[in-house]
Parts: C-alpha cells; sequence; structure tokens
C-alpha cells in the first residue's frame, strides 16, 4: 500500500511559530505508527487532521505543540464541545493526542505525557444497526440480474452477506484471490491480516455466473484483475457502491437506515442468532480482539429476547 507520510517534504509547509516543526513531529510520528501498526491510510489521516486542528488553536495561543500542557488540552477539548463536538468525536481526537503524545514521551522529546491523567468522555457504544434475515432477502432480490450490471450487484451482495466482507475489502477484491473450486476467499484485512472466508454454495453460484456471463459483458475486450469492475473496466469505489446499496435498499422497502457497513452487521448478527461461536464470528470478520465482535452478541441477545416474549407471552 502506498504510503503519503513517508519522506513527507514538510519544509513546503513550513509557516510562523513552529509550525514547520510541528509539521514534521506529526509526519515522524505518523511513519513511526505506520511501521509500527500497519494502520490504514485512513486512520493515519484522521489522526493527521485531529493533530494539526490542535496545532493551530494552540498556535492561536501561542503554544507549541509539543510544549502542551494537560491545561492547554482540556482548553482546546472544551472549546471543541462547546462548539458542538460530540463525545464519540472528542474521544477519538483525545486517543489521537494520547497515541502522540506517548510516542513523544518514548523519543525522550516531552518528559511528561499531558493527556495522562484526562480521562476519557463516557460514551455509549451504539449497537449496529441490523436488518431482519426476510430484509436481507429482498435486499438480495432487488437487482434486476437479467442486465450485466443487475447480475453483478446481486453477485456482489450475495458475497458481501455470505462473507462480513468490509465494503473496502469487497471493492478490492481480485480474481486471484477467489478459489471456486475450494469455495474460500483469502482476504487481507486491516493491518495486513490475511483470512481465508468460506462460500455457502448460493454465493458460489452468484459469483460462477457472474463471472462466467455478466463479468464478460461489462468488461467487452478490456482487461482488469478486479472481481467486480464498473462499466469503464475500472475498481468500483467505495461510494459507487453505498449508493447502489442506498438505491437497491429503497426498491426492497427497507426503510431501516442503512450504512455501507450493515450487511456486515446483519451477517454477523444472524450467524450468531443461529447459533455461531463468537470466536468464529470475530475470525471471519477479522476482527483483532474479540470485544469488537462482543458488540453483535448484544443485538443478537435483544432479537433473542423479542422472539423468546412472542413464544412465552406472560399471564
Amino acid at each position: 500500500m502506498a504510503h503519503n507520510f513517508l519522506h513527507t517534504n514538510s519544509s513546503l509547509d513550513a509557516g510562523k511559530n513552529g509550525s514547520k516543526d510541528s509539521k514534521v513531529t506529526v509526519d515522524r510520528f505518523l511513519d513511526a505508527i505506520w511501521m509500527e501498526r500497519g494502520l490504514s491510510e485512513n486512520t493515519l489521516d484522521a489522526y493527521r487532521a485531529d493533530l494539526l486542528a490542535l496545532d493551530q488553536r494552540l498556535k492561536s495561543r501561542d503554544v507549541e505543540l509539543m510544549k502542551a500542557s494537560k491545561a492547554d488540552l482540556l482548553d482546546y477539548i472544551s472549546w471543541r464541545v462547546d462548539g458542538g463536538a460530540k463525545p464519540r468525536s472528542t474521544a477519538r481526537q483525545l486517543s489521537s493526542f494520547r497515541r502522540f503524545y506517548r510516542y513523544l514521551l518514548r523519543e525522550g522529546v516531552i518528559s511528561v505525557d499531558p493527556t495522562a491523567e484526562i480521562a476519557m468522555p463516557k460514551i455509549g457504544r451504539s449497537l449496529p444497526q441490523s436488518l431482519s434475515e426476510d430484509e436481507v432477502d429482498a435486499l438480495l432480490a432487488a437487482p434486476n440480474v437479467s442486465e450485466p450490471l443487475g447480475n453483478r450487484d446481486r453477485a456482489m451482495l450475495e458475497l458481501l452477506y455470505a462473507t462480513g466482507l468490509r465494503v473496502s475489502e469487497l471493492i478490492n477484491l481480485k480474481m486471484e484471490q477467489m478459489n471456486l473450486n475450494q469455495g474460500v476467499i483469502r482476504v487481507v484485512g486491516k493491518g495486513d491480516r490475511e483470512r481465508l472466508i468460506p462460500l455457502g454454495d448460493e454465493a458460489q453460484d452468484w459469483l460462477r455466473d457472474f463471472i462466467e456471463g455478466a463479468r464478460i459483458e461489462i468488461l467487452l475486450e478490456r482487461q482488469t484483475d478486479y472481481l467486480f469492475p464498473t462499466r469503464r473496466g475500472d475498481r468500483m469505489t467505495r461510494q459507487a457502491f453505498w449508493h447502489i446499496i442506498k438505491r437497491y435498499a429503497k426498491k426492497a422497502g427497507v426503510s431501516k437506515k442503512l450504512s455501507p457497513h450493515t450487511v456486515r452487521h446483519a451477517f454477523a448478527t444472524h450467524l450468531l442468532n443461529n447459533g455461531a461461536d463468537l470466536r468464529v464470528v470475530q475470525l471471519l470478520l477479522g476482527h483483532s480482539d474479540v470485544s469488537t465482535t462482543q458488540i453483535y452478541t448484544h443485538v443478537a441477545r435483544e432479537r433473542m429476547k423479542d422472539l423468546h416474549s412472542r413464544h412465552h407471552p406472560r399471564g
């Protein structure tokens, strides 16, 4: 993966009041955590944006980023909260600051971590929105499979529901990652962790049908390694696929507020509803920590409670 932060020419960004120094330090920090942890470009972009926003506010108060105190950081956080920042957003920013100042401490740039005694804001962990099995069936049936693009969309939705892939993993899938003879796909997820995911018969049938028919029609004479090309023969973008899902949800009469992860959430919840082991679901989703997967057990438990109360109404 190309890494935008390596060898950044921060001298181009040089400005007044130590701006150059702080940007160079932020870039070094991003390089270091990228090499240590293999974080995604999106995560690194978020860290950079958080730190540069803090730097800008500190500069307006004649404080250097590397010399900020606990009071300076609390002032920044309260200023953002006054401006309408939500607890989740504040927690994410504070997490960025913590990682940055711990890095400076480790490197010997500072001797005291200003974030050490700042408490994380309390945020309720929101339960992921999920679809019922009937809603998933309606969504899968929405594309017009007699058209090449509709056939592609159905294969994408079937694969998404059969595997719980992240949307970014789905659109980046290449032909070489498919093994329909063995009924598995090989996926490289967050932190370059690789996992093998088994495919159900239904998903295999749709994929085989798409690869042998509609994919050839969409590409015509063009060549691409990507499994799901667009009409232009390019890789599909996240935004394009997101529009596709919203369009089919509307057609299927699904009125719930969807996110790009909705089908992934449905995959996890329905597996747990049907008695799958939490660790197995963790492996299939590619979560590094089982606590991330555990949130789905709450969704499944709520559903089970609901079903139980319907089957066993009280007195």
